[in-house]
């Protein structure tokens, strides 16, 4: 891998974690927070570990589009601080615990943000490549390859997640 691929890499951590915290710090009414717990309970009623995978797959995937991958990256950060947010005013007890604990300090945080990090990266070398005429055919196989190993993050992540949510419920 080489400096440029591993500096970039480094860059969208720090922009889909900056957008995580400012998501994270999103003023919600009690309402909002009670809307948005109604319907995330709905969505997780029945998940098991296929469906985390197929969620966050579904929103990795769009990370590797050239250039709008970035900003859908960015967006999806601020979306999940968000949701941290509404689902801190529902359960106080859990207004203590820092935002990026939740990224960086559970194992399927990190297999998450490091393959979100992989599709962000990945969509502005794309991107860079289109603007500067040097063609994609050279990042067919390694963008490919990126993307397995996104795929196997997040079907990690997703047992582990799965795993972690049902010991925690017993």
């Amino acid at each position: 891998m080489d400096k440029l691929r591993l500096a970039l890499f480094f860059i969208f951590l720090g922009i889909f974690t900056g957008a995580f915290m400012l998501g994270s710090a999103t003023k919600l009414t009690e309402e909002d927070a009670d809307a948005f717990m109604s319907e995330f309970e709905k969505i997780i009623a029945d998940i098991d570990a296929w469906g985390i995978f197929t969620h966050n797959t579904v929103i990795a995937l769009p990370m590797f589009v050239p250039g709008l991958g970035v900003a859908w990256g960015a967006f999806s950060a601020w979306s999940t601080g968000t949701a941290f947010a509404a689902i801190t005013i529902s359960n106080p007890g859990l207004g203590g615990i820092n935002p990026l604990a939740i990224l960086f300090s559970t194992p399927f945080g990190l297999m998450e943000v490091t393959a979100y990090s992989i599709g962000m990266s990945r969509s502005f070398i794309l991107i860079r490549s289109i603007v500067k005429k040097t063609g994609l055919g050279r990042h067919a196989a390694p963008t490919l390859a990126e993307i397995g190993v996104v795929l196997l993050l997040l079907l990690a992540g997703g047992y582990v997640e799965f795993y972690l949510i049902t010991a925690a419920g017993s």
